[in-house]
């Protein structure tokens, strides 16, 4: 009991907490009494009595239940913690004069929940030791008798933050925790440099693998395989991929957990990880029991969900009201997407690493938060939305490290991203039609075209909200798709400010030189494009990279007329290079243009924020880590650089002592 006593608040705190949770309970009964959905009350009294005896017996009960019904609550993406909570109330309303019937059983413990959070923010009491006393509990009963005597490593990925971003929101004031452990230097914060391609499938198997070789971009086409597409999100695909990447050795091999990753980083310690997420064996997973430690912790989140879509639906309403410029169509669709990213996946990553802390038994975990990414995508990089979404990040931060106090062993942290966002209009909103139409126009008519430009998949959220309809019809969607994959001439894909066009009815990479002689009009025409910044193609002389007014020659370095690849970094070179070296490498690969005064690129797929390509923040994620850690000054290029940092570290960690 002795780090339960050290869990313990004030009197005073304790008392003001205890009030709201009570208030905010009865308000909620009585709200869904008033309604009519489902509760029947003889007299208002009835409530005081009925929530002080619920809260009774959910101390003594709700840990019995969570424990033998956990695979259940599990497998219900904790749809069964809010049934379980009706049942429990619906049982023992009769005894104080009360009926609880049909929605009633799911809709109260929400509406409590609900209340009861609302009442905390408006009041500023928040009071995180109920949650923290509850998941210890159960924590030290889990534990293992011998406790490790070095610290264990978090490492927490904000996805889509880039490194200058980070700065303004320090700066704003929107994550104080972040700025606490720069100034207390503690932690170093540094800036890295993605390869190309700039998103989460290269960077995540870069830094959990080693190794992110043969990954030109969000998805290519294989031609060799019958035009077989490959991208970085859907269960099946990222499966392959990580057979392809892994070597057995890496970042969360040795005791390690994956917590909402696109790879598993070579552990089946796994809670929604997407090349995994298919066994439904490794979807349960004992780490989920401190979600449900407290009867209402579920209930709150999903209480936090709902807020978080009217906040979506007055967003959108302020951008078209104010004409907030870039904007896209968000549509109904995206509400409930944004708030299972930003709250729904935040919460349940929060919880189950403090679960994990609090064992004490994992060496390592890595866990992604998609919240920011998918709000920079849709509203914004720097909008207030996107704010908003960094300050909630912020506060899980803090619960990670307050946590600290309460495990039985140190844990040292890592705050990092995989990438960075560059904010700007479309190219359909720019140019006026989109660019597989523009495409279509340099070729003859006859040709069959397929073309893949849908946003929003590069970040496998979708994937995991519960029940998305996405998942159900993954399996008709691929059948049409490789049906019209094999049949096409012409594939045309997206990636952010990145495209790739192949020319399929040839089974190798075409070079410029064929390119120029089958379609002659096909290469001058894109780039003189005003909204095209540079092309990389295959020649006799060597990979280039041609612009409006001049060629950079990657193998000898000559450049002829203009520098086209002026203004996208010092090592883009190096990145094309690479890139063009890979097994399914474009015969045409193409970049938006960057502008550096605006800090704009325009992405070919419809989202406000893109990254993909080059230009901008998008390649320019950070890295904050301890301080004593031992980090050359050297610029640090390339996740698979970012996966021997940590590695190194990691095994260094090991040597020290308490």
């Amino acid at each position: 009991m002795e780090k339960i006593k050290k869990i313990e608040t004030s009197p005073l705190t304790t008392l003001k907490r205890s009030i709201i949770i009570f208030i905010g309970n009865v308000i909620g009964i009585y709200l869904v009494s008033f309604i009519g959905l489902g509760v029947k009350l003889s007299y208002f009294d009835d409530i005081l009595l009925f929530v002080l005896f619920i809260s009774i017996i959910n101390s003594f009960l709700w840990p019995i239940l969570t424990k033998i019904l956990l695979p259940f609550l599990t497998l219900t993406f904790g749809i069964g913690s809010l049934l379980l909570n009706g049942f429990l109330m619906e049982f023992f309303a009769p005894l104080f004069g009360m009926q609880i019937s049909g929605l009633a059983i799911i809709l109260l413990p929400v509406a409590m929940a609900f209340t009861t959070t609302s009442l905390s923010a408006l009041l500023t009491i928040e009071d995180d030791a109920s949650y923290y006393r509850s998941v210890l509990r159960d924590a030290e009963k889990k534990r293992k008798s011998d406790i490790k005597d070095y610290p264990g490593l978090i490492i927490v990925e904000i996805d889509g933050l880039a490194y200058d971003v980070l700065n303004e929101a320090i700066d704003k004031g929107y994550m104080p925790t972040v700025k606490e452990l720069i100034d207390n230097r503690s932690h170093t914060l540094r800036m890295w440099e993605t390869d190309l391609s700039s998103q989460t499938g290269a960077s995540q198997a870069g830094i959990l693998h080693g190794n992110n070789e043969n990954i030109t971009a969000f998805r290519w086409i294989e031609k060799e395989n019958d035009n077989q597409m490959m991208q970085c999100s859907g269960p099946t695909q990222v499966k392959i991929i990580e057979e392809r990447i892994s070597n057995g050795d890496g970042l969360l091999v040795s005791n390690g957990a994956s917590r909402s990753n696109l790879f598993s980083g070579d552990t089946d310690n796994v809670i929604f990880t997407l090349s995994k997420i298919l066994n439904l064996q490794k979807l349960y997973n004992k780490a989920w029991f401190s979600v449900f430690s407290n009867p209402s912790n579920f209930a709150r989140i999903i209480s936090l969900f709902l807020s978080e879509m009217i906040l979506e639906i007055i967003s959108q309403i302020k951008h078209k009201v104010k004409n907030i410029q870039p904007r896209i169509s968000r549509g109904i669709a995206y509400i409930p997407t944004r708030a299972g990213t930003n709250v729904f996946m935040r919460e349940i990553n929060t919880s189950t690493l403090i679960g994990d802390m609090m064992v004490g038994d994992i060496d390592v975990a890595y866990s992604t938060y998609l919240g920011y990414d998918e709000i920079a995508h849709h509203s914004g990089v720097r909008d207030e939305d996107a704010w908003f979404a960094l300050k909630g990040m912020d506060k899980q931060i803090k619960r990670l490290v307050d946590c600290n106090k309460y495990s039985p062993r140190d844990y040292e942290f890592v705050i990092q991203s995989d990438h960075g966002q560059t904010n700007g209009a479309t190219f359909k909103q720019r140019y006026g039609e989109s660019f597989e139409e523009f495409i279509k126009s340099l070729l003859p008519q006859d040709l069959k075209m397929y073309s893949k430009m849908s946003s929003n998949e590069d970040h496998f959220a979708e994937a995991y909200i519960p029940f998305s309809q996405k998942i159900d019809s993954l399996k008709n969607e691929d059948a049409n798709e490789e049906e019209e994959l094999t049949d096409s001439e012409v594939i045309v894909l997206a990636s952010g400010n990145l495209a790739m066009i192949y020319l399929t009815q040839w089974t190798h990479r075409l070079t410029y030189e064929e390119i120029d002689s089958l379609f002659p009009e096909l290469i001058p025409s894109i780039i003189k494009n005003e909204y095209i910044g540079f092309i990389l193609v295959k020649s006799k002389n060597g990979d280039l990279a041609i612009g409006k007014d001049g060629i950079y020659n990657l193998d000898t370095h000559e450049i002829t007329g203009e520098n086209p690849l002026e203004g996208f970094g010092d090592n883009i070179a190096h990145h094309l290079k690479r890139n063009s070296s890979f097994k399914h490498t474009p015969d045409i690969l193409v970049n938006s243009f960057y502008d550096s005064e605006k800090d704009e690129v325009c992405a070919f797929e419809e989202l406000v924020g893109s990254h993909g390509g080059a230009g901008g923040s998008q390649t320019n994620p950070f890295i904050l880590y301890p301080s004593d850690w031992d980090v050359p000054d050297d610029e640090i290029i390339g996740a698979e650089n970012i996966y021997k940092l940590l590695k190194e570290n990691l095994e260094k960690l090991k040597e020290k002592q308490r």
